[in-house]
Formats: C-alpha cells, structure tokens, sequence
C-alpha cells in the first residue's frame, strides 16, 4: 500500500470507494459463468467471489470465504504502478520496454490456486493505485497488460479483468473503448456510480461506448452509503437488461465508514441484507482479505440462517 504521506495528498482524488476504503484499511492495519459449489448444509451460496488486492503488506491470502459458497477470485491486479507481482515478468523483452519491473516478494501463486476459493480465478492486468493517474496513463497501462497476459499464474484462469475503474463523470472513458479491444477475453472492467442517476442512465453511458463483449462489475455502494441494496439491485438489472446477464457481476462493498475518514469490516447484520438482496447474480466480496475475516464468514452465515 501507499505510505501515509501519499495517502494524506491523494485520497481527495480517489473517486472510488473502493480504493478509498482500501488504502484506510492499509493505514489502519499499517464470459463463462463457473459452477459455484455450496458447502454442505448450506441452502445456496451467499456470495460467488472474493476480491484481493494484491500489494506488499498483502502478499498471502488466506481466509475460509468458501464456506459462503465462494470459488471464484478476482485479482485487483498483477500489477501495480510498474510493479509486477507475476514471476518472470521482467524476463520479458517485451514486458521491459512496457516499463514492468518484477517485485522482490512474490505471492505463491501454486497455493493460492488450490485454495476452495479461488477455483476459477479472474486476472487482473494492470493498474496504478491512484485513480486520477491510472486514467490519465490507461494506454501505457494497456501495453502493460497485453504484457501481464502472456505471464499468466497458474490455476483455471476464468477471465482478465482491466482495473481503471469508470464512473460518468470520467470525461476520456470513451477513449477507453477501442483500448479494450488489445486485451484478451472474457475481460471485465468495474463501474461506480455516485450521484444516483439511475440503473437505466449508467447502462446507457456504457453502452455508448464500451465494447459489447465486456463484461461489466457493479460496485454496489453500500460500503459508504451511496444507496441500498434493494437500489443497487435496481441498478443491476437495467445492466443486465442492456448488456446480458452474463456479463453484468455484483461487488458487495464489505466495509463501512468509520471515525475520521478510515473504514471497518461491515458487520454481518449490515453486509448480509446486500448478498440476499443480491441472489441471482453472481456477487463479490470486496476486499476478502482485508475486510472478510473468519469471524464475519461465521457470522454471516448465522445471519442468513436466521432471515
């Protein structure tokens, strides 16, 4: 994560709550569907994936997110401001003139895939930490992707996942159309939404620009109250009704704000009416190792019994 003196001058340009509640939780700490399986005795799965950040301080995930029915894992990203965290990468005449330098520390990427949870595991390419440079660099950090996608880690590799994440006010995400078109499929980008315009408006912007075969991660935004989970559903289903349902996934937001301007794990009472209300469609925990700990995976599946 970044150090606290780049956190304190860059969360104002964070638009995403997402990467917001991130880089607190690191100061506080300092396309084919897959067949999700459902443990035994548990009705049906209350959540398809996790999500992880992949960066120094969060090299090791570990956690029973497939007692909620979890197998798939969504990598953030392989890549962080021209670090990479594949081996071998900067081995790579091609990954070298891309500007990718390979880290020192590297995830055992053997055991991450034999793990319950990440039975099929979606790749993210590559990104940059903070949003406002992430957009203004995208097409460096499509060279670097096309780069990350020849190193694969090991596992079912279900998918590729391109982290500049959109939102309407983003004047140049147009531009982030024929782009696209470089990188491997399926592919998944991830869309927020915070002045509440409605499920039909985000899917008319899209549309008008992003390709048709992409599929699309809603952050739902319940993590710092831009709406509910019943509103979030709302706006699911005018995605799918625009893009197929098959392309349109859910991020649970799996935190929630806490004293000055930092975040906490969402309790299971708070988190719980959003993977309910979201059934049907298949839904990410945002952000697994940091905020789904084996507690809140005990808790919630008391929660779910009882409602």
């Amino acid at each position: 994560m970044p150090d606290s003196t780049i956190v304190s001058e860059t969360r104002s340009e964070l638009g995403s709550p997402r990467r917001r509640a991130l880089i607190a939780a690191g100061l506080c700490a300092a396309l084919p569907i897959g067949c999700a399986s459902r443990p035994l005795g548990q009705p049906e799965a209350l959540a398809q994936g996790i999500v992880w950040q992949v960066d120094d301080d969060h090299l090791d995930p570990r956690g029973d997110w497939d007692r909620l029915g979890v197998t798939d894992l969504l990598v953030q990203w392989t890549a962080v401001d021209d670090l990479s965290f594949l081996p071998g990468t900067a081995t790579h005449r091609k990954s070298r003139l891309a500007g990718l330098a390979t880290s020192e520390h590297l995830p055992d990427w053997t055991r991450i895939a034999g793990e319950p949870w990440a039975r099929n595991i979606i790749v993210g390419l590559a990104g940059r930490f903070d949003e406002t440079t992430a957009r203004a660099r995208v097409a460096r950090l499509i060279a670097q992707s096309k780069q990350l996608a020849t190193v694969l880690p090991p596992g079912h590799i279900d998918g590729y996942y391109f982290p500049v994440e959109v939102d309407p006010s983003w004047a140049g995400a147009r531009a982030l159309g024929p782009l696209l078109e470089q990188l491997p499929r399926p592919l998944w980008i991830s869309v927020y939404e915070n002045s509440n315009i409605g499920g039909p408006a985000l899917a008319d912007w899209l549309t008008r620009w992003l390709p048709p075969d992409v599929g699309i991660f809603l952050q739902d935004g319940c993590g710092v109250g831009v709406r509910g989970p019943a509103t979030a559903r709302i706006y699911a289903d005018a995605l799918a009704a625009r893009r197929g349902k098959e392309r349109t996934r859910i991020i649970a937001e799996a935190f929630r704000p806490a004293q000055k301007g930092a975040f906490r794990p969402a309790t299971a009472a708070e988190l719980a009416p959003q993977l309910l209300a979201y059934r049907g469609y298949r839904v990410y925990l945002f952000d697994g190792p940091h905020y789904v700990s084996a507690q809140l995976v005990r808790d919630l599946l008391e929660e779910a019994a009882r409602r």
